[in-house]
C-alpha cells in the first residue's frame, strides 16, 4: 500500500457549518485540510476470485510463513522497508507550542505527504497521547515491526534527546528527530556555501547560536563535526559555559565541545566579533549587537514567522542573510533534507542513521547549487529536482562506509 496525495476538496460530502464556524469560506487553508491531505491506495489489483486469493489467503499465508523463517524476508515481502513513521506527542509544534496529538495531526499529515512528494517516500503520521519518556519509547518501540524508520516529531526538548537516544538503542531500523537534525544538516549546507561565498572555510569562522534546544544543540554538534572555528551557543540566560551552574544535563553536555574560547555573559557579549549568527530561538536581537558582529557576517535569523532579526535590518550588516520563511531567500528548509535521507538509508536498508550520513547529506545540498552560488543563493530551492537524488545516493554510501548499510 502507498500513502497518497490526494485533492481534499474533491467529491467531499460536507455540510459546510463547520467550514463557515472556523472562516472555511474565506481562508483556503480550512478548505484544503478538509477531509485530511492523505490517503491509502492498493499497489496490487483485486479484480477476482484468482486476485483476492493471490494478496490474501491462502496465498499470503505463504509469504507469511516464509517470513516466519527468515525474517529478513520482511523487507522484501512488505512494505516495511519503505514506510516511515512519523511520530508525535504534539508537545512542541513549530510555532504553536504543546497543542496535544489531535491537534498536530495535520502538521504530521503535511510531513507525510512531504516525504511522498519529496523523497518518493511513503509516511504515515502517528499522533500519541501519551507524554513519558518510558511510555513514549515503549509505545513506538513497540510500533516499529511495521516500519522500516521512525521520524521523530514536535516532541520538546528535553525529552527528545533521551526520547531518541533510548529508541535507537532498542530498534534496528533509523530513528531521526528532525527538529534537530534535518535543521542541522540544511543549516551546515548553507553556511558551507555562504563561507565559500565569501572565500572563507568553515574553521575561519566564529559562530553564536541564539537557542539552546533541541535544534539549537543538533546545529552546534554538527558544526563541531565538520570542523567550525568556533561556537558558543545562548540560552535565555547567556552564554552555555561550564562556569554556570545552572545547566541540565543536555546543556552541560554541550558546554563540553563548544565555546572553546571560553565566553561568558550575555548574548550580545558572544555577538561582538562573530562572523556567523544562527537563530533558532524566537528571541529578538537588538540591531546595536548585530552591528558588532565581524565583517562579511552571515546571518541565519530561523524563527517563523518572525526572525530573531529581521531580514531588513540583517542585509545592513551582512553578506548573506537566511531565514525559515519561504518569502525571502535562502529558506533554512528541513524539506531539503528529510525525504532525501530516509530514501538513502531505506535504499541500502540501514539500522541508523549516523553522524556521517548527515555530514554525507549537508555536502551533498551545499553541492547542488555550488556553481550557482550568489547572496540569494547558498541552498537549493525545495522544488529543485536535483536534491532528493543527490542526498539519497550520498547518504547511501556514507551508510555503506559507516558499516549499517544492510544490502
Amino acid at each position: 500500500m502507498s500513502a497518497e496525495i490526494v485533492n481534499p476538496r474533491s467529491d467531499r460530502s460536507d455540510s459546510g457549518q463547520d467550514g463557515d464556524a472556523h472562516g472555511e469560506l474565506f481562508d483556503p487553508a480550512f478548505a484544503l485540510h478538509r477531509g485530511g491531505k492523505m490517503e491509502i491506495r492498493a499497489t496490487v489489483p483485486v479484480r477476482d476470485r484468482d486476485d483476492l486469493s493471490l494478496a490474501y489467503t491462502p496465498g499470503v499465508a505463504k509469504v507469511c510463513s516464509a517470513i516466519a523463517e527468515q525474517p529478513e524476508l520482511v523487507h522484501d515481502y512488505t512494505w516495511k522497508s519503505q514506510v516511515v513513521a512519523v511520530v508525535t506527542d504534539g508537545s512542541a509544534v513549530l510555532g504553536l507550542g504543546d497543542i496535544g496529538p489531535e491537534a498536530s495531526l495535520p502538521v504530521m499529515e503535511g510531513k507525510a505527504i512531504l516525504f511522498k512528494q519529496f523523497g518518493g517516500v511513503d509516511a504515515v503520521p502517528i499522533a500519541l497521547d501519551c507524554r513519558g519518556v518510558d511510555e513514549l519509547v515503549d509505545t513506538v518501540a513497540r510500533l516499529a515491526p511495521s516500519f522500516g524508520g521512525i521520524n521523530l516529531e514536535d516532541i520538546s526538548a528535553p525529552r527528545c534527546f533521551e526520547i531518541e537516544r533510548r529508541l535507537q538503542e532498542r530498534v534496528d531500523i533509523p530513528v531521526f528527530h528532525d527538529d534537530q537534525h534535518g535543521t542541522a544538516v540544511v543549516t551546515l549546507a548553507a553556511l558551507r556555501n555562504a563561507a565559500r561565498l565569501t572565500g572563507r572555510e568553515l574553521g575561519d569562522l566564529r559562530t553564536v547560536i541564539s537557542g539552546a534546544g533541541a535544534a539549537g544543540v543538533a546545529i552546534a554538534r554538527i558544526l563541531v563535526e565538520a570542523g567550525i572555528g568556533d561556537v558558543a551557543v545562548c540560552d535565555r540566560k547567556g552564554i552555555v559555559s561550564r562556569d554556570r551552574e545552572d545547566l541540565t544535563d543536555v546543556k552541560r553536555e554541550l558546554a563540553g565541545f563548544t565555546n572553546r574560547s571560553g565566553l561568558s555573559g550575555s548574548l550580545e557579549t558572544a555577538l561582538d566579533g562573530a562572523d556567523v549568527f544562527i537563530g533558532v530561538s524566537g528571541g529578538t536581537v537588538p540591531e546595536s549587537a548585530v552591528a558588532t558582529m565581524a565583517d562579511n557576517a552571515l546571518i541565519f535569523a530561523m524563527a517563523n514567522p518572525t526572525p530573531e532579526i529581521h531580514p531588513d535590518v540583517a542585509h545592513k550588516y551582512a553578506a548573506v542573510v537566511a531565514t525559515g520563511r519561504s518569502d525571502y531567500p535562502n529558506q533554512i528548509n528541513n524539506v531539503l533534507a528529510f525525504p532525501g535521507i530516509f530514501a538513502g538509508a531505506f535504499q541500502v536498508r540501514a539500522t541508523r542513521i549516523t553522524e556521517g550520513m548527515k555530514l554525507a547529506a549537508a555536502e551533498a545540498l551545499a553541492a547542488v547549487v555550488a556553481d550557482e552560488l550568489s547572496a540569494e543563493c547558498v541552498i537549493p530551492s525545495p522544488f529543485d529536482p536535483r536534491v532528493a537524488p543527490a542526498v539519497t545516493a550520498a547518504v547511501a554510501l556514507a551508510a555503506r562506509k559507516d558499516g549499517v548499510a544492510r544490502r
